[in-house]
């Protein structure tokens, strides 16, 4: 079992920690198991109210976790009742057993809640490859059960519980109004390495006292991720467990709304997004080893789809990433991921910033170029690479951190 001191805190996080206000039908509590880590909490319970609806999306990887599988069958069910997370293994490329572990998880917890088994939501971060001892939940979760409760400290110990190699919780909250009723949403994630989503984060739950039909909270939630954490990249691997769940209790009693266009939603919708891309971009100050943040913002591409190519290409680049954290304005290596994206670029209509610095035009250095000034820009723990294609109204931008010497000491010894 690891008992390793935790890692120094990421000084890109954030001075302070929102306090997360009760999200009506929502009660939380975690507690040690000893599933991978020793003297630390490593389980979250939580229980929603009767006529919570669930949605959800995942990794699409192709080699998905165990809970990965159970979630996505259960959400076919329209309700949750329970949702379980464990840290410090992944239970994925786990087998039959990791099958057997997500089922025995999902009875412990329907006997705590209770409900059905098919209720209950089930998500794993941690190790690949090592079987799960589901049984260690025995007791665990009836104790949760027990004990679990809505206010501030409860919220923050749910963001500590779910962490691995995280420096820092990450939780936030929005308020809004659905055709004049008051609904609260809180957001919770965990992330640091293993970080090119492709539909969600690592983890990241979310929840809402609205009242929302499961289309609509799919939709909404489906259309959130795109502008969220499917523009977040810390290293260019996807994990095997990228969950984002959104539960909606629904006891804000406000008005129905049957349609994710409804302008009624506007409000609601722009405050998920907001929070999502919030939760996203803690995630990227986060990544292992990180000493800055870096936005990545593509214009002038053909399309929007190329755009995002394009920039997930300049922030999945090692030698960019390398640049960033030698805090080298070193621009020749933002020219060759452009060109290597395989997206339409113009190599004599390309034009590179570092933050306000222009260092390259029309094909070449810019004539006022200045190294004092661009080395300034890339001193700054944020940082912003932009990149205009000139061929057309596509735009984008991700968001990413640097490459460390840290980030490979922490991946070296991350089973020891």
């Amino acid at each position: 079992m690891s008992s390793a001191s935790p890692p120094p805190v990421s000084p890109l996080a954030p001075a302070s920690q929102p306090d997360l206000p009760p999200v009506p039908g929502v009660r939380l509590a975690t507690a040690q198991a000893g599933i991978r880590y020793a003297g630390r909490t490593d389980v979250l319970y939580v229980g929603l109210a009767e006529g919570t609806v669930p949605a959800g999306v995942f990794t699409r990887s192709k080699c998905p976790s165990a809970p990965v599988d159970w979630c996505r069958e259960a959400l076919k069910g329209g309700a949750a009742r329970a949702l379980v997370v464990n840290s410090g293994n992944a239970n994925a490329f786990t087998g039959q057993r990791g099958r057997d572990s997500v089922a025995l998880t999902a009875r412990i917890a329907a006997a705590a809640a209770p409900c059905a088994e098919t209720d209950v939501f089930i998500a794993s971060t941690g190790v690949i490859g090592e079987p799960l001892d589901a049984a260690k939940f025995e007791g665990v979760l009836a104790d949760c059960a027990a004990r679990a409760e809505d206010g501030a400290e409860a919220w923050a110990a749910a963001a500590q519980a779910i962490m691995t190699t995280d420096t820092f919780p990450k939780r936030a909250t929005r308020r809004a109004e659905i055709a004049g009723t008051p609904v609260t949403i809180n957001g919770i994630a965990k992330g640091a390495g293993m970080i090119a989503p492709d539909m969600a984060t690592m983890l990241s739950f979310v929840f809402t006292d609205a009242a929302l039909p499961q289309p609509v909270a799919q939709a909404l939630l489906a259309a959130g991720v795109n502008t969220s954490f499917n523009c977040v990249t810390v290293d260019g691997d996807t994990s095997t467990s990228d969950t984002l769940m959104l539960f909606a209790t629904g006891q804000a009693g406000n008005a129905a709304v049957s349609d994710a266009a409804d302008p009624r939603l506007a409000g609601f919708k722009a405050a998920l997004d907001d929070l999502l891309i919030e939760l996203a971009q803690l995630v990227a100050k986060d990544g292992e080893g990180a000493r800055k943040f870096v936005t990545v913002a593509v214009e002038g591409a053909e399309n929007d789809a190329s755009a995002h190519r394009i920039a997930m290409s300049i922030a999945n680049s090692p030698l960019v990433k390398t640049a960033v954290a030698g805090e080298d304005a070193n621009w020749g290596r933002v020219v060759m991921a452009v060109g290597k994206a395989g997206e339409p670029a113009d190599r004599d209509r390309l034009a590179i910033w570092f933050g306000d610095v222009r260092v390259a035009v029309a094909g070449a250095r810019d004539p006022d170029y200045s190294e004092a000034a661009a080395s300034a820009a890339m001193r700054e723990p944020d940082i912003l690479i932009r990149v205009d294609l000139g061929l057309g109204q596509g735009r984008a931008r991700v968001w990413t951190c640097d490459l460390t010497k840290a980030y490979v000491e922490i991946n070296g010894d991350y089973r020891s």
